[in-house]
């Protein structure tokens, strides 16, 4: 199987932003933050950009 990867492009969704909470786990988010302090990225950014990213590779499986 092929390796997708994660690339950071530019902003691809033009609309006005929302705000909403999530919860996560809190090493989840040191993980984020490590990829933001890396990347020069903020954490709203690699977080939006995983969603998109997420968005336009899912699958749904049906249910057996």
């Amino acid at each position: 199987m092929e390796e997708i990867k994660f690339l950071l492009s530019p902003k691809r969704y033009k609309e006005e932003t929302q705000v909403f909470s999530i919860r996560i786990p809190k090493d989840m988010l040191r993980d984020v933050d490590v990829v933001a302090q890396k990347t020069g990225r903020t954490r709203n950014e690699i977080i939006t950009k995983s969603i998109e990213f997420t968005l336009e590779h899912l699958e749904i499986a049906d249910k057996a």
